[in-house]
């Protein structure tokens, strides 16, 4: 790594009355060093060189700005760095700032570093006391309001502030505001949760309702004609399969007699999380029943039929037996509440972890199985058409 001196020099560099062309090698020198980990965390001990970068996201040159946003995304992968990008370069109000200009030509950059900053707990918390920037100047209801709003930025997709929503709804503060009754806030982002132009910020989106969903109280709210949660779950997992006149007749009305084009979620992961936001809604009586009158078993006994992912087939599996299953024990009503032996707990996790082994051998044999398919599609295709060009086929 660099000298003491070396790094004194490069900061020199780093200075807006610098040459262009001198600051450019600069940047596009420690964009190289924060792509590997050792690079990131020799940064981490210069945080003077880290404001002097982030001072130059305001140079006049574009590319320079490029370089050194990407630096950020680097670096806030990175969760050692968290604190020092908050605390001592304090990178958030000039984020915030710029993300809320809707000419911006980096908020997409702006977006993911934010998504990264936002991953872990902790780091949400200090970006909650650091300023109360997500409570005064960019509201939650600002993010939302981006969010949602197409075209807000004609420069930027915004696509990323999908996971940053996910992120921030770690926080009992963030489901709090989304879940406000008297907002209407969660019912704007519902129908996100089919947005084809973007997995990123599908997924963001079906994240942020699987947390919300942590939150038992608000269950029945959730559930109710107010919100009405479930049919904007159910659709993407369910496909054109026929169902007989008493199942379609017992499903909400957006997933009666589907057309025979429909097609159901492509990515796994977010197949799994819809499964996983299911799930935790049948953790009260309320809204096991809710499920089971809405006729929720039908398109997952559907769905389980058409999945091949073995992780998404254990958590179909998971929800269907509560759907068939008796009801629990008095008491025992509300599965959130219900306290766990220690020992138990203990079990549970080593038969959990056991159970995820299990699956990903079965899906890395599913895959292998797939890939000596596909080979052996293109062998015999190849083979059809050496067979033709010498003329054994007329």
């Amino acid at each position: 790594m660099l000298s003491d001196s070396e790094v004194a020099e490069l900061l020199s560099f780093l200075t807006p009355s610098t040459r262009p062309d001198v600051k450019g090698q600069a940047t596009e020198y420690i964009l190289g060093l924060s792509g590997n980990r050792d690079g990131c965390r020799f940064l981490r001990s210069k945080p003077d060189l880290i404001a002097a970068l982030f001072a130059l996201t305001s140079d006049p040159s574009i590319a320079i700005v490029k370089d050194c946003y990407h630096i950020f995304i680097n670096l806030s992968a990175d969760e050692t760095l968290h604190q020092v990008l908050l605390k001592d370069v304090k990178v958030l109000p000039v984020l915030f700032k710029n993300l809320l200009d809707p000419e911006y030509p980096f908020s997409d950059q702006i977006c993911t570093i934010l998504s990264n900053l936002t991953r872990h707990e902790k780091t949400c918390k200090t970006l909650f006391k650091v300023r109360p920037v997500l409570q005064e100047d960019v509201g939650m209801a600002q993010l939302v309001q981006i969010f949602c709003t197409e075209g807000y930025n004609k420069n930027a997709k915004l696509h990323y502030l999908g996971p940053l929503l996910s992120n921030l709804t770690q926080l009992p503060e963030a489901r709090n505001y989304l879940m406000d009754k008297d907002r209407c806030v969660v019912q704007r982002l519902l129908p996100f949760t089919q947005y084809q132009s973007s997995v990123v910020r599908r997924g963001g989106v079906i994240g942020t309702l699987r947390n919300c969903c942590f939150d038992h109280a608000h269950h029945e709210w959730l559930l109710s004609d107010a919100v009405d949660i479930l049919p904007f779950l159910l659709l993407p997992l369910a496909g054109p399969e026929e169902l007989t006149e008493e199942e379609n007749e017992g499903l909400p009305v957006d997933l009666q007699y589907l057309p025979e084009d429909k097609k159901r979620e492509e990515d796994p992961d977010i197949r799994k999380m819809l499964l996983e936001t299911l799930l935790l809604l049948t953790a009260t009586k309320a809204g096991r029943q809710t499920l089971k009158e809405k006729n929720v078993y039908p398109i997952m006994r559907e769905f389980h039929r058409w999945e091949k992912d073995a992780h998404v087939t254990a958590a179909c599996e998971k929800l269907v037996q509560v759907l068939i299953g008796d009801e629990p024990e008095e008491g025992m009503e509300n599965l959130m509440e219900v306290e766990i032996p220690q020992d138990v707990e203990e079990k549970l996790k080593e038969a959990y972890a056991k159970e995820q082994e299990e699956l990903e051998k079965e899906e890395e044999k599913r895959k292998q199985a797939e890939e000596e398919d596909e080979k052996k599609k293109k062998s015999d295709s190849e083979q059809t058409d050496r067979e033709q060009e010498s003329g054994l086929i007329k």
